[in-house]
C-alpha cells in the first residue's frame, strides 16, 4: 500500500490550472517605485554624493579584518549568489515541476527572468564601467566610466531573481509568503557577504537588489509571450511524432488457416443447414461429404518396391508360365 510521500512522486493525471499573474494596479505601482528608487541610486553615484562616502567608509572600515572567523562561512555562502550554480539547483527543482504538471511554465520562466537579468544589469555594468573596492584608485571617488563591471551586483541581483522565481511560481498564497521571505533572507546575506569580502560597493548591493526585483515584478508582461512558446513547442513535438509514425513500416496481416472439418463438424454444419433449409440433414451430410471428398487430394497407391537380382518371385497356383498342365489322355491308335 502505498503512502502520501510515495504518491507525491508520481505525474499528476492532468495538468493543474495555473493562473499567472497579471500586472495589476498593485504591481505597477510597485514596479514605479522600485524603477525609480533604481534612477535614484544612479544619480546618487554619478554625482558623487553622500552615498560614495558612504561607500569609502564601509570598504575603509574592512569587515573582513573585523570579523575574520566568518570569512570561511561567508566564502560558501556566497555561492548561492552566483549564476551557475543557482541556475542548475534552480533548473533541476523546475525541471521536476514541469515533468509533473505536464507543463513547460516553470522553466520558461526560468529562462526569461535569467534573459532579462544577462541583458539588463550587464548593460549598465558596461555602461557605467564602475571600479571595484579592490581596484580603487582614488579615495572619496565614485570610479565611474573606468572600464570596471560591478554596479549594479550581480551576485545580489541574481540571487534576488534566481530565489525569487520559486516565489513567483507558488501555486499557494502560503507558499508564496514562506519562499518570498526566504529569498529575500538569501538575497539580503549574499549582497552583503560581498560588501563583507570587498568586492563590492554598498551602493552596488543596494541598485543589485533593485535591479533584480524589477526583473520579478516584470515577469507578468511577458507571460503571454511564455505561453505561446510552450503551445509551439509542444506542437513540435507532436508533428516530430507524427513523422515517427508515418515512416515505421506497416507490418502485413499475417495468413488465417482455414479450420479442417472433422466428419463431426460435418455432421454439425448438416444439421444447421437442414435447420434453415428443411433439406433433409443425411442428404446435406452425404452432399458435403462429397465436395469435401472431391476437394480432398488424392492419395495413390505407393509401387512395390523391385525385387533384387537372382530373387524368384512366387508363383501363383494358377497362370503361371511353365506350370505342369494336367495330362491328357493319349489317343488309341
Amino acid at each position: 500500500m502505498r503512502t502520501d510521500i510515495f504518491a507525491r512522486l508520481d505525474r499528476e493525471p492532468e495538468p493543474p490550472k495555473i493562473v499567472a499573474p497579471r500586472m495589476s494596479r498593485h504591481r505597477i505601482a510597485l514596479f514605479g517605485g522600485t524603477l525609480a528608487f533604481y534612477l535614484a541610486i544612479v544619480f546618487a553615484v554619478l554625482v558623487t554624493s553622500w552615498l560614495v562616502t558612504l561607500d569609502w567608509k564601509v570598504m575603509l572600515f574592512r569587515p573582513y579584518q573585523q570579523w575574520p572567523e566568518l570569512h570561511p562561512f561567508l566564502d560558501y555562502y556566497v555561492v548561492l549568489g552566483q549564476r551557475g550554480p543557482t541556475a542548475v539547483m534552480v533548473a533541476c527543482w523546475l525541471g521536476w515541476r514541469s515533468w509533473r504538471q505536464h507543463t513547460l511554465r516553470p522553466l520558461l520562466v526560468l529562462g526569461t527572468a535569467l534573459l532579462l537579468l544577462n541583458v539588463t544589469v550587464g548593460a549598465v555594468k558596461l555602461g557605467l564601467g564602475r571600479l571595484g573596492p579592490h581596484y580603487a584608485t582614488q579615495i572619496g571617488s565614485a570610479e565611474m566610466f573606468a572600464g570596471g563591471d560591478i554596479f549594479p551586483s550581480g551576485h545580489t541581483a541574481n540571487a534576488v531573481v534566481t530565489w525569487g522565481i520559486l516565489a513567483y511560481l507558488a501555486t499557494t498564497p502560503r507558499a508564496r509568503r514562506y519562499l518570498s521571505a526566504v529569498s529575500a533572507t538569501v538575497s539580503l546575506g549574499v549582497g552583503l557577504t560581498t560588501v563583507y569580502i570587498g568586492t563590492h560597493w554598498l551602493s552596488d548591493v543596494v541598485l543589485g537588489w533593485a535591479a533584480g526585483l524589477l526583473i520579478l515584478l516584470a515577469l507578468p508582461w511577458f507571460e503571454p509571450l511564455i505561453a505561446r512558446t510552450e503551445s509551439w513547442i509542444f506542437d513540435l513535438r507532436e508533428q516530430w511524432r507524427e513523422r515517427r509514425r508515418a515512416g515505421r513500416p506497416v507490418p502485413a496481416p499475417a495468413a488465417r488457416p482455414e479450420p479442417v472439418l472433422l466428419p463431426q463438424s460435418i455432421a454439425a454444419e448438416a444439421a444447421a443447414l437442414a435447420a434453415g433449409t428443411g433439406a433433409p440433414a443425411a442428404h446435406l451430410a452425404a452432399g458435403g461429404a462429397r465436395v469435401r471428398a472431391h476437394t480432398a487430394p488424392t492419395v495413390r497407391p505407393e509401387r512395390p518396391a523391385p525385387a533384387p537380382a537372382g530373387t524368384r518371385r512366387p508363383q501363383s497356383e494358377h497362370g503361371s508360365r511353365g506350370a505342369a498342365s494336367p495330362a491328357r489322355p493319349m489317343s488309341g491308335g
